[in-house]
């Protein structure tokens, strides 16, 4: 059977740089990083062996005197005064693209605040860059979680709609024409109303249609990802919507031999908060357990 890696899996460039500084941080000894720096658990461990530490909201809170690094995701205002406060020196990895939204999102809130504009952030509650974002807007933005799951919003007030940087741009664009309809069918002109703001990563748009591709291409697909990764759930789905026989996989202990029954090639990939070398470590036990078996 010819297994094949998808070159352009692995990390993405925010997250990436993010694992990058902590490492270079780490050399001087412990840091905490608020939340994990990574939503996977393999990648998590690896950066714990080297002294990076965990932490949540509150036990951030307690700290004083010491180091926190700030994921890729970013965080509200709230938090770098606290750290202010406790005499905490900030490791800033925020990703820069967050960076750059949080910005947008914050003026365009302050600007159109004088026509009582509605701020929508399509995005998962609770989740770390979506905290950030609302933060920046004293937390009086609208979560929307999916295309069908429409806010209630004041069709006599314009709105703006923000995507948190990891969403699928398909269903960004049907949430954009969900919202629109009902401003038409009140009677108001959507293109007045409805201003669409691009704020999802190339990075995660353009790797739904090359994952498309490839999952096109080979006869199984073994997805590697963390459990709590909302890109790799979204890119897991992309790839199952082409190819059924897609499965997704956090370790090496979750491959089965019985996926790669009857197939010729299967293909290895893997969401962008996934580091390569687990990629890697996936592929090479699943042609350990096909040699072993001898697996056609």
């Amino acid at each position: 059977m010819k297994v094949e890696v998808d070159s352009l899996s692995g990390f993405c460039f925010g997250v990436r740089n993010a694992v990058e500084i902590a490492e270079r941080s780490l050399v001087e000894g412990r840091v905490y990083s608020l939340g994990p720096i990574v939503h996977n658990d393999m990648e998590v461990k690896r950066l714990a062996a080297m002294g990076l530490v965990s932490i949540d909201h509150s036990e951030f809170s307690a700290l004083k005197n010491c180091k926190v690094l700030i994921r890729a995701h970013g965080e509200p205002p709230d938090t770098y005064a606290t750290a202010k406060s406790n005499n905490i020196e900030i490791i800033e990895a925020t990703c820069p693209i967050v960076k750059k939204l949080q910005r947008k999102i914050k003026q365009t809130w302050e600007r159109d605040a004088a026509d009582g504009s509605q701020t929508v952030i399509f995005g998962k509650p609770g989740h770390a860059e979506v905290t950030g974002l609302l933060g920046q807007i004293n937390k009086e933005g609208i979560i929307v979680t999916a295309p069908d799951s429409l806010p209630a919003l004041d069709f006599n007030k314009p709105v703006n709609l923000f995507a948190q940087t990891t969403m699928s741009i398909r269903d960004y664009a049907l949430l954009a024409e969900a919202i629109k309809a009902k401003y038409r069918e009140s009677g108001a002109n959507p293109d007045v109303m409805v201003k669409t703001h691009k704020t999802i990563c190339r990075q995660i748009s353009d790797r739904e249609p090359h994952l498309k591709e490839f999952a096109g291409n080979h006869d199984v697909i073994i997805f590697v990802s963390g459990n709590e990764s909302s890109n790799g759930r979204m890119l897991y789905q992309v790839c199952k919507s082409i190819n059924p026989a897609t499965y997704f996989v956090a370790g090496e202990g979750d491959l089965d031999i019985l996926w790669f029954k009857d197939r010729k090639t299967a293909g290895i990939c893997g969401a962008t908060s996934t580091p390569k070398w687990l990629i890697e470590k996936i592929k090479d036990a699943a042609v350990k357990m096909l040699s072993k078996h001898s697996c056609p």
